[in-house]
């Protein structure tokens, strides 16, 4: 195996490892006394009366977990769920007052989530033959009962290995004089490869693939902001020490996708994308070159659509990985990584240092009427009040 294969995969090893083995635990103390929460009645299996301060973050009182956790996923202010590498599915009705283990499938790695509404959502797996433990060889699932019972999809074309994104887009329309919507879900994968695209414009009854190897290695995160215009966060290798963070761009609702953004530096990865609004976008940028004097962090930041890029510094550090990033408008964002977390208020310009947990995979903006909370998602899982 060559020596960037071994290093990226070391890495995700080690902190899946801690995720399966150290929080086995817990889990397993949570589920045996909670079987009967897996039934309809959501009954909750922890209560947050007491919270964490951590300056203006709250740490949500959820069941410890060693590593990380991946993707959380909110259809309303109060109505969301979150999965880990367990195979373990949670879900909140009362915006993470309360959390439940709805579903559990040994094997299994929750690595991305995304809903339609209240009922129709898609939980994507990672795969076998990467993190240890995976025994759950499909790529993704589909409910329509609120998340109580899953079933695979069925796949037209080339069957991806496993999934890391998830990116539902729902676009307005008049439906004989009433408001509609068409929506279009997309899921992408996988880290080390290979890189397929699957797409869905019934709801995810039928799904057809795409085969993006020639563009890029990986695919890590998928976001579109129009129904033409779409980006994917990837790498240029499956070998890490020669891959290059790389951000991939479309205008034609995925038909063709081209380069707009790629590092010049080796050891890279692109992690996750932000787009506040369709034209102002940011991507975390993965370093994993073991020099020490290589300490410089960057993100990648867009103002024009996602046409050109450009890195913006965050911090001289060397033992700084990053991984979730959101940004609630242009200007105020947050980028979450393995041990450090940071926010900027000034469009990336300053970034200052903050706490709001560990692993930080991802950060989501739920915005409801007038209110806006921020959830992110590590080896915990904290929230915060937002205003525009």
């Amino acid at each position: 195996m060559d020596r960037g294969v071994y290093r990226l995969m070391r890495i995700y090893v080690l902190v899946a490892s801690l995720s399966l083995s150290l929080g086995s635990l817990a889990q397993t103390v949570a589920l045996s006394s909670n079987t009967a929460l897996l039934s309809k009645s959501q009954t909750s299996v922890i209560s947050n009366a007491a919270m964490h301060e951590s300056s203006e973050w709250r740490k949500l009182e959820t069941v410890p977990y060693k590593g990380k956790q991946d993707d959380i996923f909110f259809v309303s202010d109060k109505t969301g769920w979150y999965g880990n590498g367990q195979g373990l599915l949670y879900k909140t009705i009362d915006d993470g007052g309360h959390w439940a283990v709805q579903w559990r499938k040994p094997g299994t790695f929750v690595r991305a989530l995304g809903f339609i509404d209240e009922h129709i959502g898609f939980l994507g797996n990672v795969g076998t033959d990467y993190f240890p433990g995976v025994t759950d060889k499909t790529p993704l699932y589909r409910t329509a009962d609120g998340g109580e019972t899953w079933n695979p999809v069925t796949i037209n074309g080339p069957q991806p290995k496993g999934i890391c994104a998830i990116d539902v887009f729902r676009s307005p329309f008049i439906n004989h004089g009433v408001l509609g919507y068409r929506t279009t879900v997309r899921a992408g994968g996988r880290v080390g490869g290979p890189a397929y695209l699957l797409r869905s414009d019934d709801e995810g009854l039928t799904w057809t693939s795409q085969d993006l190897s020639a563009f890029t290695a990986m695919i890590l995160d998928v976001k579109f902001v129009s129904n033409q215009v779409g980006f994917i966060a990837g790498a240029t290798d499956a070998d890490v020490q020669k891959s290059h963070a790389l951000v991939l761009r479309t205008a034609d609702g995925g038909k063709t996708w081209h380069k707009v953004y790629s590092s010049n530096r080796p050891w890279e990865i692109t992690w996750k994308v932000a787009f506040p609004t369709e034209k102002v976008g940011y991507a975390s940028v993965q370093n994993y070159d073991e020099d020490k004097t290589n300490k410089m962090r960057f993100v990648a930041k867009t103002s024009d659509g996602g046409l050109h890029w450009k890195e913006v510094p965050v911090v001289e550090d060397h033992e700084l990985t990053e991984f979730g990033i959101g940004f609630l408008n242009p200007r105020h964002g947050w980028l979450g990584g393995a041990n450090h977390d940071y926010e900027t208020l000034d469009g990336g310009k300053t970034w200052s240092a903050v706490d709001f947990g560990r692993y930080v995979n991802k950060i989501r903006i739920v915005k409801s009427g007038v209110t806006t909370q921020v959830y992110a998602i590590g080896s915990s899982v904290y929230v915060r009040s937002a205003s525009e």
